[in-house]
C-alpha cells in the first residue's frame, strides 16, 4: 500500500510503526476490540471472521501480503468489526492511531493510498456477500472461492495456483455449507479436471469452467 510513496512520503512512513512476526493462530486483535492501530501485512495469511451473538462464526475473507488490516476502525474512531487470526507465521508492521492519523495528515499522497485500500476493502466485502447470497450452488460458491484465490495468488499470470492453508471446516464456514458437501465437491471438480491438488497446493486448470459454474 506505501511502498511507491514519494521519497519523503516513505522516509516519514519508514520512521513511524514497528515490525512484528507472529506465530500461526496468534491473534492480531477480536472483534469489538478499540481500533488502536493498523497493521500491514508483510508476509504470510491472516483469516478475518465476525462472530453472532449466539456464538456462531463467519468466515469472511483471507488477507494476504500488501493488505492493510484495521484501517476502517481507526480512520472511524470505532472498534474493530472483525477478528484477524494468522493461518501461518506472519511478519507485519503495526502502527498506532496517534502516528497514523497525523501521517495521513501530513501526506495527501498517503491518504489516497487509504482511500484506495478502503475502497478495495469495500470491494471485496462486496463479492463476499454476493457469492453467499447470489450463489444458488455450493459448488458454484466454492468455485467462486477457489477463482478469487487464484486470482488473487497469480498476480495476473496465466497459471493459478495457491496454497491452500484452511480445513474443510474453514472453507465449508465461508461457503455456508458442511464439510462433507466441501469434500464430496473438491473431489468431484478434480475429477472434472477442473482443480489439481497436490498436498497444500491448489492448481486451478479450467478457470473459464469454474468462472461459469460460479455464475449458476
Amino acid at each position: 500500500m506505501f511502498c511507491n510513496l514519494a521519497p519523503e512520503a516513505l522516509a516519514d512512513f519508514d520512521a513511524i510503526g514497528s515490525p512484528a512476526s507472529l506465530p500461526k493462530g496468534a491473534i492480531l486483535f477480536r472483534e469489538g476490540d478499540p481500533g488502536d492501530r493498523v497493521y500491514i501485512l508483510c508476509e504470510g495469511k491472516v483469516k478475518l471472521s465476525c462472530s453472532s451473538r449466539d456464538g456462531k462464526t463467519l468466515n469472511l475473507r483471507i488477507a494476504l501480503a500488501g493488505d492493510v488490516l484495521g484501517l476502517s476502525a481507526v480512520i472511524s474512531g470505532s472498534a474493530f468489526e472483525v477478528t484477524a487470526e494468522c493461518l501461518e507465521p506472519v511478519s507485519l508492521k503495526a502502527i498506532g492511531k496517534k502516528e497514523f492519523l497525523p501521517f495521513l495528515n501530513r501526506h495527501g499522497e498517503a491518504s489516497m493510498h487509504a482511500a484506495k485500500a478502503l475502497s478495495d476493502e469495500y470491494k471485496a466485502a462486496y463479492s463476499d456477500a454476493r457469492r453467499l447470497a447470489l450463489s444458488g450452488s455450493v459448488p458454484g460458491r466454492i468455485a467462486g472461492l477457489l477463482l478469487d484465490w487464484g486470482r488473487s495468488a497469480s498476480c495476473g499470470d496465466a497459471g493459478m495456483r495457491f496454497n491452500m492453508v484452511l480445513t474443510h471446516d474453514d472453507l465449508a464456514n465461508f461457503t455456508g455449507t458442511s464439510r462433507e458437501t466441501v469434500s464430496r465437491t473438491l473431489t468431484r471438480l478434480q475429477k472434472d479436471n477442473f482443480i489439481r491438488i497436490n498436498g497444500a497446493t491448489v492448481h486451478i486448470l479450467m478457470p473459464e469452467e469454474l468462472t461459469a459454474l460460479a455464475s449458476e
